[in-house]
């Protein structure tokens, strides 16, 4: 008994682009013109963007085809470095970054469900929380039912946000046929109104290269695809260059639209454009960015509590984690756990503030994975790599990992870093005596029994060839 391979390459592609692809660039792509303040180097960042992302997949498809167990960073961390690192990774991850993820998604999704109901004011807090409660738990729930049926949800809601920056760009080319291309021609394009520095280029890659955060997902689930030499690197590299398009694109047509002032004044971006040409259809915009929040949380969902179940099966979390339904095959105690946090972290409502100072973990994290192939290219000259990727890109994936750690520290210091330091090494506080040293407190069996009795879980019965 274990997880089933039911991820295809069509669904694959559509985890990787639904989890990318959130509001982000439909309500605030402004973050890159901000910082290098013109629209020509903005839409080369954007491109250098997608660059750095797909040399950072294409080093992950090399480790996902060569160790072909499910958890992403955790079993490459594991493989490399040992048990240490790999830790502290789920660690970070398990109990703050995915849930807290998790949670604004659901937050975003709930504002603009809730928004028609509440045309003339702000959406009532509580009933913010209450959607974005429910949106967690219809989620979790389809998840822990069928990976079938959650791969599904995906293809349907990414096919929907894709459509929409399909309709924007279709609006650009309209505006651009017209022409509105005083702000994309080379004269107006490159005027930035101040000297751009090395510290602008390397914020506003920080804040483009967030926008493209979920390229490695398909990687946490890799033992449910089909094929995985066959698919994984083919849905990444299919992946990666449409999203690009589709951010590039984009931009476009919000530059043939609006001028570099008004898109970074605008608090929506694509719904500004949406009231400007689309007349009665203009409610298509909102629609399309809450199905995009929707697809994101079940993507989000899918992949985090993989990695949870990863972490539980070599002893790094509770052994109730590690179990999957007896009959719907679903590492359902994992994915209910993932929830568990998120729908705890919506009550407060105001945690950007962490999500924003533990963010340089996220990228420590992917460096030290590009490092770990670099290693094991030394380490394990002999084992089987279907693919290979060329060295220089983790190599230049690791340098722009290294800036992206530094250069927020330097720019804004603030000893919000230091407690984000100080939580992720806190992790060694629980390996030490519950992995390390072995301890299980006595009254833990008697909960896991009852727990697995009430959830109807089992362990698997056949652990991947590389656990």
């Amino acid at each position: 008994m274990q997880l089933k391979k039911r991820v295809g390459l069509f669904s694959g592609v559509a985890l990787i682009v639904g989890t990318m692809i959130g509001s982000g660039i439909f309500v605030s792509p402004k973050g890159v013109l901000r910082e290098v303040g013109g629209v020509g180097p903005s839409l080369l960042v954007w491109t250098g963007c997608g660059v750095i992302s797909m040399m950072g997949a294409l080093t992950y498809a090399e480790l996902g085809t060569m160790i072909t167990e499910s958890g992403g960073e955790y079993a490459y961390l594991f493989k490399a470095f040992g048990p240490i690192p790999a830790f502290l990774f789920q660690w970070t991850n398990v109990i703050l970054l995915k849930p807290s993820s998790l949670s604004a998604i659901a937050l975003s999704f709930a504002i603009y469900v809730g928004q028609p109901f509440y045309p003339a004011c702000v959406v009532p807090d509580a009933v913010v929380k209450f959607l974005a409660a429910v949106c967690i738990v219809l989620v979790t729930a389809l998840n822990c039912i069928s990976v079938k049926v959650a791969a599904r949800i995906q293809v349907f809601f990414t096919a929907i946000k894709v459509l929409a920056l399909g309709v924007i760009i279709g609006v650009g080319i309209y505006s651009l046929a017209i022409g509105n291309t005083l702000w994309l021609t080379p004269d107006k394009a490159f005027q930035t109104g101040h000297t751009i520095t090395i510290s602008d280029v390397g914020l506003a890659f920080y804040q483009g290269l967030w926008a493209y955060d979920g390229w490695n997902n398909l990687n946490f689930v890799t033992e449910e695809i089909e094929n995985p030499v066959r698919n994984l690197p083919l849905a990444i590299m299919i992946s990666i260059p449409l999203v690009t398009l589709l951010y590039v694109l984009a931009n476009v047509a919000y530059f043939s639209v609006m001028t570099p002032s008004e898109l970074l004044a605008s608090g929506a971006v694509a719904v500004t454009l949406g009231n400007r040409w689309l007349g009665v259809m203009k409610w298509f915009i909102p629609f399309s960015v809450a199905c995009s929040t929707f697809g994101a949380c079940n993507g989000t969902v899918f992949t985090s509590g993989r990695l949870c179940y990863t972490a539980a099966r070599k002893g790094h979390m509770v052994e109730i984690l590690s179990m999957i339904h007896v009959k719907l095959l679903t590492p359902s105690p994992a994915l209910m756990f993932n929830s568990f946090i998120a729908l705890i972290m919506i009550i407060p409502n105001d945690f950007d503030a962490i999500i924003n100072y533990f963010s340089f973990a996220a990228w420590m994290f992917y460096g030290a994975t590009c490092m770990a192939h670099i290693v094991m290219r030394f380490t394990q000259p002999d084992a089987e790599r279907p693919i290979r990727t060329p060295v220089i890109f983790p190599a230049l994936v690791v340098i722009a990992s290294l800036y992206l750690i530094v250069a927020p520290i330097i720019s804004e210091p603030d000893l919000w870093y230091l407690y984000a330091a100080i939580f992720i090494l806190a992790g060694l506080l629980f390996y030490f005596p519950f992995v390390y040293f072995r301890y299980n407190p006595p009254f833990m069996k008697y909960i896991t029994m009852f727990l697995q009795l009430l959830m109807n879980v089992s362990p698997p019965t056949e652990a991947p060839k590389d656990v």
